[in-house]
């Protein structure tokens, strides 16, 4: 007999059974063990929007298995992740185990460290049922506003296509930028910029043109730079006015979710889904050479700014060690408000152990976890260092009647910089140096002054990072969910990816146009924030969450009724499913079409004429036997394989994906696996090179080929292999 404790994941479990002991088994539920129905609404919306819950699909063994251990077990502990969705996981838990809800059998664990793990077993609780009832107002919110509203899109523009209560204000964001882009017109405007010496010295310094005596002058063509190059050409710039200053710079706060997937972005150039991706291993334990498994940061979705008073003491420490006293703040540790939405619930994002330096354990983890676990552990401590102190100069330069001004710094003291500075959306290149010594009165020699023509720019496109700031501005969504809503927009089609901006496509701006005149409340940031909020005051016990539905459902359906009566009979082209080729057995336009298995060209006279042609994917990599392209195969069970173009006349395939890296030792073509630990390998006989793969996934383009004569394209888009194809 035993004390069986249930955690979310293997990698979590192994790491709390090594500070547990043998007295406890510990086991994984993988994720969720019940949820609604995938192909149903399963939402009974006449009782009070009862949900119907089921074991999903392909885990009634594992639920079966974790009935047998808690029936043979003592005591049950229910220890799933720490937030909404963790609290439902223990509820369905629960309710699949026969537990009683009134037990104090739920513990979390803020950071899976020995002290971490021990709190949570201290101090078992009930279940949150407000946690709870939370995360099932969402769940139906969200079920509600997808199933109702995606066949409806379906029906009017595209087959497939799908709404969300997030991901349809986030695409709405997107394309709302993007009109602003449009509409925008450039003034012209112009600057003077000018290279000064002092009498005596080689050192040229920069200035701007300012203005006159009166203020700020804007040059707003050419005639008016030319005019005031005139009227100085033949003057002698004498300084006129220097400040001398200090100006003190503060660290940023620890990680947050959003602002981790943020720095992630801009630093690492990680998308937001790998970036949660790598930082849950962090959590759940990674194995450090002579230690074991080792949970390296605290639990990372949150949103709140608090530290330990234990974290804050470590800190202090090691800060004090390795850089001494002056580099502690003077005020005493630094403690950091959160946002006036934020929960409270967890710590923010740090390391666990300040100690494990990242160079020093960089040799267990992979090329993922060693950078973002480097940043987290920079990020935390820089917060808990001294200010970078900065001594500034400003110089007024008189040239006649005009103004130029200069500003420079030098840093008097690095501070927290000399660990950790903050990444930025800005493009703007920092244009302060260290100005020379200079006084009033001072004569200068001028050496250069150039007028520079400019053009106002427009709102620049957002980025993943840029648009998860945006997202928690607007108050839309949780941190957490926003790594997955970016997924979605982008897998869907309704925005592309280009470098690391986002813009939508057509099908994105035909699908807000129509969701703005129909379903206005939907894509209104204001109303999803305020459900936001209203999910909040579910959780705090304040707001029934049946109640919460009902409210929003009753406007939602009449509007939903209005608008498939009034667009009856409406089907939306899109420009964007035109193609350039005719059918060669009619003559008429051949039109891109989605199937149940992906897109296909037909004919546009279909049913009439049935002719349609296959759309291969390419990975812009070339084939390593021949002058084809790699493609993207399918088995006729869905298997993804890759191979040549030219096949059957070339024989390349592989179920590894070919990059057009080479072996450095061999020469050969470098294969990608991925997984949890993604690796390039060399599949060169008697080679064996291989390291970790730190570059995003490969760029899929769909390109059509020959006509095919069969008429299954809908159905089928294998092939012809099966799965016996050898790499």
């Amino acid at each position: 007999m035993s004390k069986l404790v249930i955690v979310e994941s293997p990698a979590k479990a192994k790491t709390i059974k090594k500070y547990l002991g043998s007295d406890y088994d510990v086991v994984a539920s993988m994720g969720h063990i019940r949820d609604l129905n995938p192909n149903r609404l399963s939402v009974d919306i006449k009782k009070k929007f009862a949900p119907k819950y089921e074991i999903i699909k392909g885990k009634e063994k594992l639920a079966e298995e974790l009935q047998k251990l808690a029936e043979k077990s003592d005591y049950v502990y229910l220890a799933t992740d720490p937030d909404r969705e963790g609290e439902a996981i223990s509820w369905h838990l629960a309710y699949l185990l026969g537990l009683d809800l009134e037990d104090t059998n739920r513990v979390t664990f803020n950071e899976i460290t020995k002290t971490g793990v021990k709190n949570g077993m201290s101090s078992p609780r009930k279940i949150d049922i407000d946690l709870v009832n939370a995360q099932q107002a969402r769940r139906i919110l969200d079920r509600l506003v997808g199933y109702k509203l995606s066949p409806f899109l379906s029906q009017k523009i595209r087959k497939g296509l799908s709404a969300g209560r997030v991901q349809s204000v986030a695409v709405r964001i997107i394309v709302d930028r993007e009109k602003k882009i449009r509409a925008f017109k450039p003034e012209e405007y112009w600057t003077i910029d000018a290279k000064f010496i002092p009498k005596g010295s080689r050192k040229a310094f920069a200035a701007s043109f300012h203005g006159d005596e009166g203020g700020k002058i804007k040059i707003e063509n050419k005639k008016q730079a030319d005019d005031i190059l005139s009227a100085i050409e033949n003057e002698t710039p004498t300084v006129t006015k220097v400040k001398h200053g200090t100006r003190r710079r503060h660290p940023a706060p620890p990680f947050i979710t959003s602002t981790l997937q943020q720095d992630a972005s801009r630093k690492l150039g990680f998308q937001a889904k790998r970036t949660m991706k790598v930082a849950q291993e962090l959590y759940e334990g990674v194995e450090i050479s002579g230690m074991g498994a080792v949970g390296l940061i605290t639990y990372m979705r949150t949103d709140s700014l608090r530290l330990s008073e234990d974290s804050l003491s470590a800190a202090e420490s090691f800060i004090r060690s390795t850089w001494g006293d002056k580099y502690l703040p003077s005020g005493g540790s630094r403690r950091f408000k959160a946002g006036k939405n934020a929960q409270d619930g967890h710590e923010a994002i740090r390391p666990t152990d300040v100690t494990l330096e990242p160079k020093k354990i960089q040799s267990s983890l992979t090329g993922d976890q060693y950078k973002l676990y480097k940043l987290i552990w920079e990020r935390f401590l820089a917060s808990q260092m001294a200010d970078c102190v900065q001594k500034t100069t400003q110089a007024d330069i008189a040239a006649g009647k005009y103004i130029f001004k200069a500003s420079g710094y030098h840093v008097s003291f690095d501070g927290y910089t000399a660990l950790y500075v903050e990444g930025s959306d800005s493009t703007d290149t920092e244009k302060e140096s260290q100005l020379p010594e200079l006084e009033n009165g001072m004569a200068l020699r001028t050496k250069e002054i150039v007028p520079n023509q400019h053009f106002t720019q427009p709102p620049a496109r957002y980025t993943e990072a840029t648009l998860i700031k945006a997202l928690e501005e607007y108050g839309i969504g949780r941190p957490s969910t926003y790594a997955a809503t970016i997924s979605t927009i982008t897998s869907r089609g309704y925005v592309k990816r280009q470098n690391k901006t986002l813009f939508p496509t057509e099908l994105g701006e035909v699908t807000t146009e129509l969701m703005e005149n129909r379903f206005p409340k939907i894509v209104n940031v204001k109303f999803t924030a305020q459900m936001e909020h209203d999910l909040d005051t579910v959780e705090e016990g304040q707001y029934s969450w049946d109640q919460l539905l009902a409210d929003f459902y009753g406007d939602f359906d009449k509007t939903l009724k209005a608008a498939k009566e009034e667009m009856k009979g409406v089907k939306i082209q899109l420009e964007e499913d035109k193609t350039d080729l005719i059918c060669d057995k009619c003559g008429k336009p051949m039109v891109v079409k989605y199937g149940r298995f992906g897109k296909f060209i037909a004919c546009s006279g279909y049913p009439d004429c049935k002719n349609i042609v296959k759309i291969i994917n390419k990975i812009n990599v070339p084939c390593p036997k021949c002058d084809g392209d790699v493609i993207v195969r399918n088995t006729k069970k869905g298997r993804v394989f890759y191979g040549c173009s030219n096949w059957p006349n070339c024989d390349f395939i592989s179920w590894y994906e070919p990059t057009e890296q080479r072996c450095p030792n061999c020469g050969s073509v470098l294969f990608k696996k991925k997984g949890k630990k993604p690796t390039l390998f060399c599949n060169a006989e008697g080679c064996g090179y291989k390291r970790d793969d730190d570059t995003e996934d490969s760029e899929v383009i769909s390109v059509p080929v020959s006509v095919e004569k069969t008429e299954k394209a809908d159905t089928d888009s294998s092939t012809g292999e099966d799965e016996k194809t050898t790499a």
